[in-house]
């Protein structure tokens, strides 16, 4: 059976989609394009409008395209409104996030070409280990939790993913060994609301615990292995957790650290649990412990009430802050959220000139994140043919040819997009 998995959407989705391509191909499956696949899982996102529309838009041409496929959806768009997925064409099935994990043995159980029948048919390798180079990907990325408890009035995410639940610790060190002992030598840590990890847990535990027993497991000792902390909220970062990342060489200098507002009167809308001098402090702090580290953020602009003076205060806030890459959303209103019963919104046109505001003021930064790395030196990944690198900071360079995916180099920052290879 040749299958096509398609992602929308977060690192958690990413992961997901991972597991399903795992499991397809353990039991026999072969990937293949989705116009040319006898399955296609389409795993969606609903953050935003822009979201729901493109998996429309996914699911009708993969459908135009291969008539013969079977599609099955998945995903946030899918637990909101399976309506309207179940009302596009070659939709066979719809499997909300609760059953993601039971997602395959669902489809072998409904599907006349069964997973199991290739599985059981001797043409595939049952149980067969992953490598790099799985979806197109060099890092693997391990979803450590899911859902989310907070009460973010513009967020429909946390009525689709349910209440916070995390993967023990056990199986997360099990799964590291199983990643690492198949080649792969970076893993992105990714979560729902990553840093309530452990939150749920009797005795309660937390993020903290989790990356302390990652960074004693063998494969760190070893330096077989860097982890990359996905997106966690500003109130999330402990001091513990900046610490173990300056000190540590298993983690990489690079924090994604959502900020969506620099107006203390928007973000006391947006429900978000801090204001924006604990947010400068917590960035501050990273850029004076840890120069050289990348550290992100979104923003939202255009939430209703949001005045021009609120929108002055955060692109200046962000003009002059240490940040070196920022994430522009415009407002996309969710039904069944707080923040969509709220009036004052601004007009279209004044939204898209905000987005196109903070768009530039982060071109500038990220190009004075580069121009201040030149001359640097770093540990990095190579990705796609080998003649392209990611430093642990997020800087992606070319080098010069030589050499083969998921290898670790020494690379010297020669511009903002060249690197020198260095010895050791």
């Amino acid at each position: 059976m040749r299958y096509a998995v398609v992602t929308f959407g977060c690192r958690v989705n990413q992961a997901d989609s991972l597991s399903f391509e795992e499991e397809l191909i353990a039991a026999g499956a072969t990937a293949a394009p989705a116009e040319a696949a006898d399955l296609v899982v389409v795993n969606t996102c609903s953050v935003t409008a822009t979201a729901d529309q493109g998996a429309r838009q996914t699911i009708r041409r993969i459908a135009r395209d291969n008539p013969a496929a079977r599609i099955i959806v998945t995903g946030c768009y899918a637990t909101r409104r399976p309506e309207e997925i179940a009302a596009l064409p070659n939709v066979a099935q719809i499997v909300c996030n609760d059953d993601k994990p039971k997602l395959i043995p669902l489809i072998s159980l409904t599907s006349a070409a069964s997973v199991a029948e290739a599985s059981s048919s001797g043409d595939g390798p049952c149980g067969a280990a992953i490598e790099p180079g799985i979806a197109g990907r060099t890092a693997f990325t391990l979803r450590v939790q899911t859902g989310c408890a907070e009460s973010c009035s513009y967020c429909i995410i946390p009525s689709t993913r349910g209440a916070p639940r995390s993967v023990p610790l056990a199986h997360l060190l099990r799964e590291v060994q199983r990643v690492v002992s198949a080649g792969f030598k970076e893993i992105a840590l990714t979560g729902v609301h990553l840093g309530s990890w452990g939150r749920d847990f009797v005795p309660r535990s937390s993020l903290a615990e989790l990356l302390q027993a990652l960074d004693r497991a063998p494969a760190s000792r070893e330096r077989r292995v860097v982890f990359r902390i996905s997106s966690l909220e500003p109130m999330d970062c402990s001091r513990e957790i900046v610490d173990l990342v300056a000190w540590s060489d298993c983690y990489a200098p690079h924090f994604h650290l959502p900020l969506q507002h620099a107006s203390d009167r928007v973000l006391a809308a947006m429900r978000r649990p801090y204001t924006i001098e604990y947010y400068m402090r917590l960035v501050d702090g990273i850029r004076a412990m840890i120069p050289d580290a990348a550290i992100g953020t979104d923003v939202i602009v255009g939430f209703p009430g949001e005045t021009n003076d609120d929108f002055e205060q955060l692109a200046t806030y962000l003009e002059h802050s240490p940040l070196t890459h920022v994430h522009v959303f415009p407002y996309s209103d969710r039904p069944g959220t707080v923040a969509s019963t709220l009036g004052d919104r601004a007009s279209g046109a004044t939204v898209r000139e905000r987005a196109r505001r903070v768009r530039e003021i982060g071109q500038r930064l990220a190009q004075r994140f580069r121009d201040s790395q030149i001359g640097t030196t770093h540990r990095a990944l190579t990705l796609e043919d080998g003649s392209l690198v990611v430093t642990g900071n997020y800087l992606k360079v070319r080098i010069p040819p030589g050499h083969a995916r998921n290898e670790w180099v020494r690379v010297g920052i020669r511009s903002h997009d060249q690197g020198e290879l260095l010895a050791g």
